[in-house]
């Protein structure tokens, strides 16, 4: 062979070396849910196809950011694709009988409604014509209260609502803001907390959110309703949860009150309240009936050195298990204020939990501030205050203490005792039928009960 052939040969060859890409991962859509799905894919490149054939014409698609002041119109289905952001400039109005719904997605591409810091959302429904927010795959239409192709146990097909204020949060390390989980540190959209307790984040009335939970990075999903540092200025009533992965409400701190509130079949918490919450939520009810589905109440108190001295209180409440599983309650780290006039039933095992906290993992006198001593104090932080427990078995049975420090928890047994006194002292008992709870004719335009799932 001619050298010129040969280097001709070496010429190519080595432009053949350089055109060849290094190894990639192999691209295309992650989401097990969506219907191109692809399970050799090591890297998501946002491709993911979902069923939408509940998306009527006519319908508009929402997108990004909302920064000046809009009205949704009850004449049509509004679709969120990804996350949208009612910004700190916008008022967003959604009319009596409007129906949202959202598409799916995990992780950037969930779909959920934001409104950030300073904004407000004015979506005031009516017992006839509640607003709807739901998913792409429900097959409700303009004019309807319900569709026919989903029930209680389709869940995590969307995200949720998440409302952000300036009012005071006990955050940690002392902050006096966070950011909101779920959404990146870097995105300023998912600040709250601040000092203004009064401060108005718009009105909320006959609501009903459906079939959310949408997981959004390992291990977190969002709630159907998240409120981070709402204040007193806001108004939220007459609001129904239904069949979300994560909590049915979480509060991040704030002050917002709530009334006329219906969580049901959560497939986690039904209210969780966190950073120090210290508004009221009077009239509320938990049904449980997710296959994963934990507390009916959680409650932890302040987690800084901030805001640390508001009190919640949860009055005139039923909680229930449809099927035994989970727990009435767990009050937590620090949890304080008044739990009032709530029946609490159907479950297997214990009903109220309370964590006790010590200093030396030895001394059971060494006790720490936590929500056994704020029980048991004689001047208490956390009072149980004429409830009832309805069971056939004693309250010794259905009362739990757990220690978060305690070696062996060698102390339990006395702090148990003490802590069913003080639940007795304070009016609560057990009892064969219930007589206390919510007024549940509040809940007659939802769809659990409409469905008899209450």
């Amino acid at each position: 062979m001619k050298k010129a052939n040969l280097l001709l040969m070496s010429v190519a060859a080595c432009a053949l070396l350089v055109s060849m890409p290094a190894c990639k991962k192999t691209k295309g859509c992650m989401d097990p849910e969506a219907l191109n799905y692809n399970s050799e894919a090591e890297e998501d490149d946002g491709s993911c196809e979902y069923a939408q054939v509940n998306v009527p014409l006519g319908s508009e698609t929402v997108t990004g950011d909302i920064s000046s002041s809009t009205t949704w119109s009850a004449s049509k289905i509004y679709v969120l694709e990804g996350r949208v952001i009612v910004r700190s400039s916008a008022t967003l109005t959604i009319e009596p009988g409007t129906i949202i719904k959202a598409k799916e997605g995990t992780g950037t591409n969930a779909s959920a409604l934001i409104v950030e810091r300073g904004a407000k959302i004015m979506a005031e429904g009516t017992a006839s014509k509640p607003i709807i927010f739901t998913t792409v795959l429900d097959n409700i239409e303009v004019g309807q209260t319900s569709g026919t192709s989903l029930d209680e146990n389709d869940r995590g097909k969307w995200g949720g609502l998440i409302i952000l204020g300036n009012a005071p949060s006990s955050v940690e390390n002392s902050d006096t803001e966070g950011q909101i989980e779920g959404i990146p540190a870097n995105e300023t959209y998912g600040k709250y907390g601040g000092s203004d307790a009064n401060d108005n984040s718009g009105k909320l009335a006959y609501i009903s959110i459906r079939h959310g939970g949408a997981l959004i990075g390992a291990g977190n999903e969002i709630n159907g309703l998240t409120l981070g540092g709402v204040g007193a200025g806001t108004s939220i009533s007459n609001i129904e949860i239904l069949s979300n992965v994560d909590d049915g409400i979480e509060f991040f701190g704030g002050t917002v009150n709530v009334t006329n509130l219906l969580i049901a079949y959560q497939d986690d918490d039904g209210i969780d309240i966190d950073q120090n919450y210290s508004g009221t939520i009077d009239n509320f009810y938990v049904v449980h009936g997710g296959s994963g589905t934990d507390e009916g109440l959680e409650i932890d108190g302040p987690e800084g050195s901030t805001h640390t001295g508001g009190l919640f209180t949860l009055k005139n409440g039923t909680v229930k298990s449809s099927d035994g599983k989970g727990s009435a309650g767990d009050l937590k780290s620090k949890a304080q204020g008044t739990i009032e006039n709530v029946s609490f039933s159907g479950y297997s095992g214990k009903f109220l939990k309370f964590r006790a906290s010590y200093s030396d993992t030895t001394d059971c006198n060494s006790i720490k501030s936590d929500a056994y001593k704020y029980l048991v104090d004689a001047s208490p932080k956390l009072i149980i205050k004429n409830c009832e427990l309805v069971t056939t078995q004693s309250l010794a049975d259905v009362i739990d203490v757990y220690t978060a420090s305690m070696t062996n928890d060698i102390c339990t047994s006395n702090i148990e005792t003490n802590a069913e006194t003080a639940i007795a002292n304070s009016g609560t008992s057990v009892v064969a039928t219930a007589t206390k709870g919510a007024n549940t004719s509040a809940f007659s335009w939802t769809w659990t009960s409409a469905k008899g799932k209450m």
